[in-house]
Parts: structure tokens; C-alpha cells; sequence
């Protein structure tokens, strides 16, 4: 297969210039067009292939664009690589939910991921001499730091974990990383870190915690829908002072 050298791509119809430098990333594309449909004025839909949605609009008047990226770092390495280099995205923000691995966080609190955890092969590609050691982009981690505590919306800021199995047998998982201090797991910010790295352009993570790893505990519909909206609006209100 060749490789894509250019836009648009056979993952996403968006021509050059239809994508703005600020984006935000939820792996549920459904998130995408929730957040375009309630949040975003002047939108436009540039991307509908598999249908990983992509909206393009202006938020209080700063241009943003959020696209689903799927489930999983393969995934997320693909959209995040190609909004990058083809696109021009200079400003890469994940949204999604995880599960609380530490002891200290509860149903809808935020996270956000100022490292990444991983038992992915991406960064073999790169061909290091030594471990790689995915982080998020200081400049972005600041931001928003501040305008969650503007906002009084209480962040845990930390290590998190990207997984690449859900339905992962290693039930050790979850003390093995509770112990390194590790706050909760997903499955896609590593990727979204390295890609960025390497591109040298700016990448967070920010989650709302859906489920206890440890305890079983699981957010009901409603929890879901205010911690959601608890992040998007710190997303989007964080993305006003890039």
C-alpha cells in the first residue's frame, strides 16, 4: 500500500486549510458532532469517512475543529499523524474517559495525562537507543492547569496509563501501576505523545474518570453526562488562550 503523501487522505476527505491548528480529539466520533452541534457556530462537517466525523467551526470566535480518532493507539496514531502533517494541526487535544487506577480519584473527576504508560511497539519505529518516554506538551499542560483553577474545576495532573487491551488477563495490572503512582488508564495518549514528539507540535490528554479500575465502580448515565461536559468546557474554554 503507499503511503499517504498528502491531503486529503483515504482515512479523511478534508482538503488543505479545512481543519483548524487547534483540534479536539475524542476517540467517540458521536462526541464530535456533540460538541460541534452544542458548542461550535458556523460548523462545517469535512471528514465522514468510516465514519469518524469531523467538524471544522468557531468557538466564541476562535476557530476549532474536533474529530473523532476511534479507540486504541493504532487508530489514534493514524488520525494524529495525519492532522499533523497533512492538515497543519499544531495544537492536539485528546478528550475522552477512564478508568481511576489511583486511590484518590472518584467517579468524574478530570485528569490530565502530563505522561503516558504504554505497552505499545510505537516508538520501535523510531528506532531508539533506550525507552521512550511519552509526554504531554508543557505549553498546553500550563494552560490548562490555569484555566481549570479560573474555571474551579479541580484536575488531578499526573501519569496515566495507555493499554492496549481492554479485555487485558493481566489482572496485576491495575497494583502494578497504582504503585508507580500511575492515576488511570485509557488507550490512547501515548500514541497522540509520540506522534506529537516527533512532529514537534503540542499534544494533551484530559479524561474524565468513568470507572474504578479497583473497586468495579461505574458512572451512571447521568455522572457521564456532567462529567463530559465538564471537560469539554474546560477544553474548549482552555483552547481560547492558545
Amino acid at each position: 500500500m503507499a503511503f499517504q503523501t498528502g491531503a486529503p487522505t483515504i482515512h479523511n476527505t478534508a482538503a488543505s486549510g479545512d481543519v483548524a491548528e487547534t483540534i479536539l480529539l475524542p476517540g467517540d466520533p458521536l462526541r464530535a458532532k456533540y460538541i460541534a452541534e452544542n458548542y461550535l457556530e458556523n460548523v462545517r462537517c469535512y471528514n465522514t469517512v468510516r465514519n469518524m466525523l469531523g467538524f471544522t467551526g468557531f468557538y466564541k470566535g476562535k476557530e476549532i475543529s474536533v474529530q473523532g480518532t476511534g479507540m486504541g493507539m493504532p487508530s489514534m496514531a493514524i488520525y494524529a499523524y495525519e492532522l499533523v502533517h497533512f492538515y497543519g494541526c499544531r495544537n492536539l487535544i485528546r478528550i475522552g474517559t477512564c478508568g481511576t487506577i489511583s486511590k484518590e480519584l472518584n467517579i468524574n473527576d478530570v485528569v490530565i495525562g502530563m505522561g503516558a504508560c504504554h505497552d505499545s511497539n510505537l516508538d520501535e519505529q523510531y528506532e531508539l537507543p533506550g525507552k521512550y518516554a511519552p509526554i504531554c506538551s508543557f505549553y498546553l499542560l500550563e494552560k490548562f492547569v490555569n484555566k481549570a483553577r479560573e474555571l474551579k474545576i479541580p484536575v488531578h495532573v499526573g501519569n496515566i496509563s495507555s493499554g492496549s487491551a481492554f479485555y487485558s488477563e493481566k489482572r496485576t495490572n491495575v497494583g502494578s501501576w497504582e504503585k508507580m503512582n500511575v492515576l488511570a488508564g485509557e488507550m490512547e495518549a501515548a500514541a497522540l505523545y509520540m506522534i506529537a514528539a516527533r512532529a514537534r507540535v503540542n499534544a494533551l490528554c484530559v479524561l474524565t474518570v468513568t470507572d474504578s479500575r479497583r473497586t468495579g465502580e461505574m458512572a451512571t448515565s447521568e455522572q457521564r453526562e456532567t462529567g463530559t461536559k465538564q471537560m469539554i468546557e474546560l477544553a474548549l474554554e482552555a483552547s481560547l488562550t492558545l
